[in-house]
């Protein structure tokens, strides 16, 4: 394999092991403050031992996250050189922001929330909380809006040698390690046509991880008729939060979409398999594509596309034709990935229908009924969905941009380093592998023990003495 090939795999592995993390301490950071809160508002010691158990389980995620994170900034020097080079006033911006926002107001509360319980008062445990959780989410802000800039740029002018090159001018490949991306406006650039959909979509994944990890394990408590108190109060906050979040992701994504359709329609066509440009335009349910005979053999519904994307079922969609196929990204795929995140979606719209009838029916923590058994086995499964949609969306996104790093500007063979060797990238795969596999291995340990040990056992059925966390 050439070295650009290498270097991509290489990101996609240290980006896709790095991505199970952020959205478990995201979602569960949200989760948290609502267990707390809930223990403020109620002073029930169940929600304590809950919040408490939980902390623990973030704290996990959260190191495991960072620790993963830190790799990726060191792979824009060694492979991505050129590129690092081309949008360093963009990412500078947009890291620096976050390093602000994010990674000190987030660090600098965590002490308090992992260590705090019985040292400080409940309204400064708390307040660390919701910092904690607010960090999490800058983080996600400023990461997402940088990406997002990668796929729509704005709010900026292409400087060359110095000197600003004129509209309409097409940076040819002897440009690059010379020509470099300079910001006009900052908020444009953080408003670029793509983040606050991108944004959305992101947060709203988040929430999903963090609530279907709460549901597993209550459910798994359930099972084993352990903790049943602890269990059953988890599952009425993470529940109606999964519920409520499908609904707004189901939206979310429907604008992401017609995001795509406007700003980046090559890559909706290859979502969608979609090689001519036409008018009632099919949407794809399930299927796979011949890219050699420019066909896409699958179930879909007639029209639905041009419905969804334009409101009229008789505009056309554009189609692949439009495109000189050397800009066409891996068509298949796009295709599959994007229709995996759909399957994962509709698995989840079904844990929310399913969850509301049986509490609506007064069921769901009823042992006696046929299905209550069968949908607390369903929710401990449930923890796989966001997980897999996460890594699906993000593929479809990143492989939907090709060839392009920085779209219709930077193409990614432009933005390798020009010293890097293949058997470098090769062998530095390697190694990340073993490690990750290590570091996983020792994260599903670590969880696995805190799950089975459950909620602290010496806090149960007496009164806490929290000496210094009171309200």
């Amino acid at each position: 394999m050439d070295v650009e090939i290498l270097a991509r795999i290489q990101f996609a592995l240290t980006i896709s092991f790095h991505y199970l993390y952020p959205p478990l301490s995201i979602g569960l950071g949200v989760l948290l403050v609502l267990m707390e809160g809930t223990y403020m508002v109620t002073k029930n010691a169940l929600y304590h031992r809950m919040a408490h158990f939980w902390t623990k389980v973030f704290g996990l995620t959260f190191a495991i996250g960072v620790a993963t994170g830190i790799v990726m900034e060191f792979e824009f020097g060694t492979n991505w050189a050129t590129y690092s080079r081309f949008v360093g006033d963009v990412f500078g911006s947009a890291l620096a922001a976050e390093g602000v926002f994010a990674f000190f107001l987030e660090s600098g509360f965590l002490a308090i929330l992992l260590f705090g319980w019985d040292k400080v008062p409940a309204w400064v445990h708390f307040f660390a909380t919701i910092m904690v959780c607010l960090g999490a989410h800058f983080s996600a802000v400023w990461i997402v809006i940088a990406n997002s800039w990668m796929q729509t740029p704005a709010g900026y002018h292409i400087e060359l040698k110095g000197e600003a090159v004129p509209a309409g001018y097409v940076l040819q490949p002897g440009d690059f390690g010379q020509a470099r991306a300079v910001i006009d406006d900052f908020w444009e650039l953080v408003f670029n046509p793509s983040s606050m959909d991108r944004l959305t979509h992101v947060v709203w994944a988040a929430w999903l991880t963090g609530g279907c990890l709460v549901l597993s394990v209550s459910a798994y408590y359930l099972l084993k008729g352990r903790h049943l108190d602890f269990a059953k109060a988890s599952m009425k906050i993470a529940l109606p939060m999964v519920i409520l979040v499908t609904f707004f992701q189901g939206l979310s994504g429907d604008d992401s979409a017609c995001g795509v359709a406007k700003n980046q329609p090559a890559k909706l066509a290859a979502m969608e398999g979609l090689f001519k440009t036409e008018a009632r335009a099919p949407l794809g349910i399930l299927g796979w594509v011949d890219v050699e005979e420019k066909k896409t053999y699958s179930l879909a519904i007639p029209g639905m596309l041009s419905l969804l994307v334009n409101g009229d079922i008789d505009t056309p969609v554009v189609g692949l034709d439009q495109f000189p196929e050397t800009d066409w990204p891996k068509v298949n795929a796009v295709y599959q990935c994007y229709h995996l995140m759909l399957a994962m979606a509709g698995l989840l719209i079904l844990l929310s229908l399913v969850g509301a009838w049986l509490w609506f029916r007064k069921q769901l923590f009823d042992p006696s009924h046929p299905w209550t058994r069968r949908y607390w086995g369903f929710l401990m499964v449930s923890v796989a969905f966001p997980q897999i949609a996460n890594q699906a969306g993000w593929y479809t996104a990143e492989l939907g941009r090709q060839p392009w790093i920085v779209y219709g500007i930077m193409r990614t063979s432009q933005g390798l380093s020009r010293i890097v060797k293949a058997e470098q990238v090769l062998t530095s795969i390697i190694l990340f592998t073993l490690v990750y596999m290590m570091l996983f291995a020792v994260f599903i340990y670590l969880l696995h023990q805190k799950i089975q040990h459950g909620p602290e056992e010496a806090e149960e059925g007496k009164d806490l003495k929290l000496s210094g966390h009171r309200a």
